[in-house]
């Protein structure tokens, strides 16, 4: 079975829309016309009957009565003024009463009718129509007879045929070519509007085959190029995760490969006699396996956290009291690796609805990656704030600093800047991914930008509950 595109079906639509348009419009002219038209013959013979009209009653002064008119249709025309309108048009008067009689334009005279006053017939029109208008015959303030005319209700002469079918080749060429401009104009729409929606569906296969770096051009602001817009925002989001996805599997076979080949080269030494199984080596071996297990954790968390499957077990808690007890669990850590730590709280309590644990996993791996990845004697500075309804807090750390073009990637899986913040700093880089996903869980955002003191600087903001929102600064 043969498939009509897309195209052609636009095409036909409009071609059939405009050819409907032409032959109502042109149906309703024609009834327009013709009824108006009829009108105005009807129009002209009532003027026609109010010009017999002094002609009429002077005959009846001069007879009396109406039987010098009746069964002489020659003295009827003469009385409607055939001559009359005859020479009004520029034609010749007839010489001959059969010729007056033949020459009465629109069949007015028959038509008419004349009655006495007893409304009896004398000649004319044979039937008196519910439709037929009639004027009276007086004479001296006496009617003396009615004159009565036979609406026009269809042309009937010559002249009106033609003008009639004039009007209506007219209208019919009209029409044509209408239907020959909307086809023109159809053709040109389906090819104008159409050619980029072909051009993005040819590139939607290739991306569907796999070609990530298809595009499409762009030209305009309608639609149809917002159509092409998004689908290049597409092709580079897909091309995006593929080169993710591609990155996070040779960085999860890195960061496992590493800690299982400790292992295996450990094990098999022991099992040769080379080393000894010793206090030391089960230690050097637990770790590696903490690091396995630590890797396997933050894998599952995220894995969870993707898929809407993380737990979270919001309750009402003070932010502040939070903030205060990570930062005295990280003294020691601090003081070890002799960095100055300052903080800086509010006076009141920031409440808030969170989980107590998730935002405590939150904080120790913000703190563990400034105090790992800081300078010895170096500098970090917390502070926490209210900023209308959100409580923000800040996370700066001295030397050394991460590239403005790599910040906005220091939360992404397995990332980790080369220098003092990579692999031998420790961590396998999923730390600041899972802060990013447990904020995300509280409906607050975490970005990072370059700090004063010459690190990095980390701002956190999570929404207040709305009585907390109510207490002053």
């Amino acid at each position: 079975m043969t498939r009509i595109g897309i195209t052609t079906r636009v095409f036909l639509s409009v071609l059939a829309t405009t050819g409907l348009a032409v032959l109502a419009m042109g149906w309703a002219t024609h009834l327009s016309f013709s009824r108006g038209f009829f009108g105005y013959l009807n129009d002209q013979q009532m003027a026609r009957m109010q010009a017999a009209m002094p002609r009429l009653q002077q005959g009846w002064r001069e007879h009396g009565n109406w039987d010098f008119v009746r069964d002489r249709p020659e003295v009827w025309f003469r009385l409607l003024g055939a001559e009359q309108t005859l020479i009004e048009i520029g034609l010749p008067p007839p010489l001959t009463d059969e010729a007056l009689i033949s020459s009465d334009l629109l069949g007015a005279g028959r038509r008419m009718m004349l009655m006495d006053s007893q409304r009896l017939r004398v000649i004319g029109f044979p039937f008196l129509l519910p439709e037929s208008r009639e004027l009276p015959i007086q004479v001296d303030d006496q009617t003396v007879g009615w004159l009565v005319i036979a609406p026009v209700q269809a042309a009937t002469d010559e002249a009106a045929l033609r003008f009639l079918r004039g009007q209506w080749q007219a209208v019919t060429a009209l029409g044509v070519v209408a239907l020959i401009v909307a086809g023109l104009a159809a053709w040109w729409v389906t090819r104008a509007l159409l050619a980029p929606v072909r051009r993005v569906a040819a590139a939607t296969h290739r991306l569907a085959a796999g070609d990530f770096g298809t595009r499409v051009p762009v030209h305009g602001h309608d639609e149809v190029a917002q159509l092409g817009q998004d689908f290049n925002q597409l092709s580079q989001a897909l091309a995006r995760n593929e080169a993710m996805r591609r990155d996070f599997m040779a960085d999860i076979s890195h960061e496992l490969r590493t800690p299982l080949a400790v292992l295996r080269g450990e094990l098999e030494a022991v099992e040769d006699g080379v080393h000894p199984m010793t206090p030391e080596l089960l230690t050097l071996l637990q770790a590696e396996v903490a690091t396995l297990t630590q890797l396997v954790q933050d894998l599952h968390e995220l894995a969870l956290a993707d898929v809407g499957a993380l737990t979270y077990r919001k309750q009402d808690m003070d932010w502040a009291a939070l903030v205060s007890q990570a930062a005295s669990a990280f003294q020691s850590a601090c003081a070890d690796r002799r960095l100055r730590l300052s903080l800086s709280l509010p006076d009141q309590p920031l409440q808030m609805s969170g989980d107590v644990d998730r935002l405590h996993q939150l904080l120790h791996n913000l703190m563990d990656n400034a105090i790992r990845h800081t300078h010895e004697g170096g500098e970090l500075r917390l502070r926490l704030r209210r900023d209308g309804d959100e409580a923000v807090m800040d996370l700066e750390d001295s030397p050394p600093g991460v590239p403005a073009e790599l910040l906005p990637r220091l939360f992404e899986r397995f990332f980790r800047v080369d220098g003092s913040r990579g692999r031998s700093s420790g961590g396998s880089g999923l730390g600041l991914a899972i802060c990013r996903s447990i904020v995300l869980a509280h409906d607050g955002s975490i970005q990072a930008r370059p700090s004063e003191l010459g690190g990095l600087w980390i701002e956190l903001r999570l929404p207040l509950t709305r009585h907390a929102q109510a207490l002053p600064s």
